[in-house]
């Protein structure tokens, strides 16, 4: 295997709810992350980077596995407990010799226990009570009665108190009590997840009238599907007239991804002024994206749209060859672990699902063509609840409080396969869609029956069964040995 000389330090950089398009790398019209696309100009940036499943918990706990939700039997947030799996990071990083650190969030299997150094944070605030200013508590209380929403005036907290500063400070400190090598470092930051606010000078950096035109409004939602449609009337049930502030919740994510980006900053120059630079190999990934406004929605929830399934990522350090973005190669993050395997020499345990990118970010040429196609998936199981019911929920239908994942939203099993320009979509309930996503970016055009693309519905089709025999789950083992 292509192993470097000597095992790097790793930092597994992760925001929360980011979606891939809003970088000026991207062309996105606003700089939102300038640092990220410099450290891409030092590595490797995946144009066609895709999460398994736009859902905290199972996107995270496939990345740590390098098994697809449906392999992980975790498909909701709230069954972190029934993560299955052969062995995951955290224990090949351990059998490997490194010290495992996590500071900011976590949201996956893995608990305090399996931790060297741990500063847990939430949406709503965390970290550690014997560090936490009475200013930093303040500021968390106001965060939980936002209630997930978007601030309309600038946060009356400093920087200091907000979750990436705060975050970083602690990855620093980390850094100070980690003299021994090699470490690896999750530095995980829960923005920027709702709820969306951002303090001066963020909150005016992207001025509401220089914020790029969605790419649907509201109209698309009643388009798209049945679930798109209840979830559109929920929002303006217990908010009416929220989409009418699509311009200033699109305003303070981008704010908040320049803040996330300016903390990134910091702790890199932390790293470098430590001397632990050269040796470390950074990772910066998100676990899925975010409507930010488009069909008239907020966060996530419904379907598998680009803007939710499509996450930046980017790999820089030693033995990663600098090159130009990736545009070919359809890539996960259950490729993580493999990659990661590679790396430090480790055999990759039988189970996993994700393909090592090791050769590709070697600049081995050819490492792409074997990354021609990708998979995702959303859903339960179960069947899709119809527009007209109101199963129960976990929170009321009446006041203002709501929650976009709840058992209408995730009802049903949703698949994806990305190839070439094109996306297949299939559900439980027997509809399929297909969409050219380079000419149809918001995929409002549904190809499924129109006869000029038959062959390529076919293609797709066949391409969506080779994925599902792939994910097909070979654990647990027995008595014959399969070929590995």
């Amino acid at each position: 295997m292509g192993v470097v000389a000597s095992r790097p330090n790793i930092v597994l950089i992760m925001t929360d709810q980011q979606r891939a398009d809003f970088s000026r790398a991207e062309g996105f019209a606003l700089d939102t992350t300038p640092f990220i696309d410099r450290l891409a100009t030092m590595g490797v940036r995946f144009e066609r980077a895709y999460t398994p499943m736009p859902v905290c918990g199972p996107a995270r706990c496939s990345m740590l596995t390098g098994r697809f939700p449906r392999a992980t039997h975790v498909r909701e947030n709230g069954g972190l407990r029934h993560a299955f799996y052969n062995a995951d990071l955290i224990s090949l990083l351990r059998d490997a010799g490194y010290r495992v650190h996590l500071c900011g969030k976590n949201h996956s299997h893995r608990t305090r226990a399996d931790f060297d150094f741990w500063s847990e944070y939430g949406h709503v605030g965390g970290g550690r009570r014997d560090r936490r200013t009475a200013a930093q508590a303040e500021f968390d209380a106001w965060l939980q009665a936002l209630d997930h929403g978007v601030a309309l005036e600038p946060t009356p907290f400093p920087l200091s108190c907000q979750l990436p500063f705060r975050i970083v400070d602690d990855a620093l400190e980390c850094l100070e009590e980690q003299r021994d090598t090699p470490f690896f470092l999750w530095l995980s930051f829960p923005e920027p997840h709702n709820p969306y606010q951002v303090p001066d000078p963020y909150f005016h950096l992207f001025p509401e009238a220089e914020i790029p035109e969605r790419r649907a409004g509201p109209e698309a939602a009643e388009w798209k599907g049945p679930k798109w449609r209840w979830m559109r009337r929920l929002w303006e049930s217990k908010r009416p007239g929220y989409d009418a502030a699509w311009p200033r919740y699109r305003a303070n994510y981008c704010g908040m991804l320049r803040l996330i980006d300016d903390q990134i900053e910091r702790f890199v120059d932390g790293l470098r002024s430590a001397g632990r630079s050269e040796d470390t190999l950074l990772i910066f990934v998100s676990d899925h994206g975010d409507y930010a406004g488009d069909y008239g929605l907020q966060r996530k929830g419904i379907g598998l749209p680009e803007c939710l399934v499509r996450i930046p990522m980017v790999w820089c350090g030693p033995g990663i060859t600098p090159q130009a973005p990736v545009a070919d190669a359809f890539v996960s993050l259950v490729d993580v672990l493999p990659t990661l395997c590679e790396v430090m020499g480790a055999e990759v345990p039988y189970g996993v699902q994700g393909r090592s990118l090791w050769p590709l970010l070697q600049g081995q040429s050819g490492a792409e063509t074997a990354l021609d196609s990708i998979y995702a998936e959303l859903g339960i199981g179960g069947r899709s609840y119809a527009e007209d019911e109101y199963p129960p929920l976990h929170f009321a239908y009446a006041g203002p409080h709501l929650d976009e994942l709840n058992s209408f939203t995730q009802s049903g099993l949703l698949k994806m396969v990305r190839r070439g320009p094109y996306k297949l979509l299939y559900s439980e309930d027997g509809r399929g869609e297909l969409y050219q996503v380079e000419q149809d970016p918001a995929e409002l055009h549904d190809l499924w029956n129109e006869p000029g693309y038959a062959e390529i519905r076919a293609e797709l089709t066949l391409e969506m069964l080779r994925w599902m025999l792939h994910t097909e789950d070979g654990l647990p083992t027995a008595r014959y040995l399969p070929k590995r």
